[in-house]
């Protein structure tokens, strides 16, 4: 039996990204202990402001019934150790680990233990190929992952699309990176109808009213002033009944889109929304005429194949990763073309046997992934180095 010791320190009691990943592989490897001969544990730091606290309990949103070990410093002052050079000092944490056989980081960086494996997931490089931060923190960021790739022994990625950017830019071995792709939380049945009724009376939103839907976080890089920008053509010149709606939580230098939205004549009809519980995010996707996401860039793309899975019919880019999630099972648009993605949202609005297509080829291409065969994958990728 081997034992392996996956760092959770990016999970918080709200998760998405980073933190969506780690509790539902963690969750998947979790159930495969009972056939597979493996022992799973996981290990926790402490943010800096909760370090002072003294508030050391791991997220209530985790499995409490997983064994936890605890890293007694807060990430801001390994992360310093590393930055200075000073890796050799964090060797007498090392013991805190219980020496593991693999060693999972998993987010872009793992500590530089010298008696495990060490595994670092990179889910994507759109830090460099899209700039979504300023020049210092993508310095520093770039240093953080060059830095830790010295001793880590197999990289997990979560697309071919990213792998071929990690083999492009950071030099990597392909034989070091593994593609393991992600799966939705939802499942095409996630509400009842009793529960949809209920779920409706809860939020201010008039569901009577048809909408558009963007779900993610609300930054430059989701490409969202294209969304405004096709649903004011599409309202000035169709006249369509649709609203707009977009749920997420603000990202970097989200202002100039809040301001496409002042400046829209139909203002009063895009409504953004913020962190939602999962109930509503469920019903947002299975009731919306059209899930629109033309991002430039993406790791995966997990909010398409969430829409998918929850049959909205999909219309997004031809970029990055995301035609591997989609397949045929969207409509493919130039992101820089809000032309091209005004006349495929008519198109779904305006043909319903065109959305059904797309409904029922995105549920059958969503049936493809899943959080255990997400979890198989990794447990395959550490055998490959043991």
């Amino acid at each position: 039996m081997f034992k392996v010791l996956i760092d959770i320190t990016p999970i918080s009691d709200r998760p998405s990204g980073v933190a969506f990943y780690i509790i539902n592989l963690i969750s998947a490897l979790d159930t495969l202990q009972q056939q597979e001969n493996f022992q799973l544990e996981v290990i926790y730091q402490p943010s800096f402001k909760n370090w002072i606290l003294g508030k050391f309990n791991v997220p209530k949103c985790l499995n409490q019934n997983l064994s936890s070990l605890f890293l007694p410093l807060p990430v801001r002052i390994t992360n310093l150790l590393l930055k200075l050079k000073f890796q050799s000092s964090l060797s007498y944490f090392e013991k805190y680990f219980g020496y593991p056989n693999i060693l999972h980081g998993t987010n872009y960086s793992v500590y530089p233990c010298k008696h495990s494996l060490k595994v670092m997931t990179i889910y994507d490089l759109g830090f460099i190929k899209y700039q979504n931060y300023t020049d210092a923190v993508v310095k520093n960021y770039l240093e953080q992952v060059q830095r830790c790739l010295q001793w880590t022994d197999l990289v997990l990625t979560i697309s071919k699309s990213s792998k071929k950017d990690i083999i492009e830019y950071l030099k990597v071995d392909p034989e070091k990176i593994h593609v393991t792709p992600l799966a939705s939380q939802y499942h095409s049945n996630y509400l009842s109808s009793e529960i949809t009724q209920e779920l409706k009376q809860q939020t201010s939103y008039d569901f009577s009213r048809p909408y558009l839907l963007f779900i993610s976080t609300i930054e430059p890089r989701k490409n969202i002033n294209a969304i405004i920008s096709a649903f004011n053509f599409l309202k000035n010149r169709y006249k369509i009944e649709h609203q707009l709606v977009l749920i997420g939580k603000k990202g970097w230098n989200y202002q100039p889109i809040f301001t496409a939205i002042e400046n829209s004549p139909w203002k009063n009809e895009i409504h953004h929304l913020d962190y939602l519980s999962n109930e509503l995010v469920v019903l947002f996707y299975s009731i919306a005429d059209v899930f629109v996401y033309p991002s430039h860039y993406e790791g995966f793309g997990l909010p398409v194949l969430e829409a998918m899975t929850l049959g909205a019919p999909v219309v997004t880019s031809n970029t990055s990763s995301i035609p591997e999630v989609t397949g045929d099972a969207a409509i493919l648009i130039d992101p820089d073309d809000y032309m091209q993605l005004a006349e495929a949202i008519l198109q779904v609005i305006s043909d319903s046997q065109l959305r059904q297509d797309l409904i029922n080829k995105g549920k059958i291409r969503a049936n493809l992934f899943s959080w255990e065969r997400t979890a198989e994958q990794t447990l395959k990728a550490y055998r490959s180095i043991l």
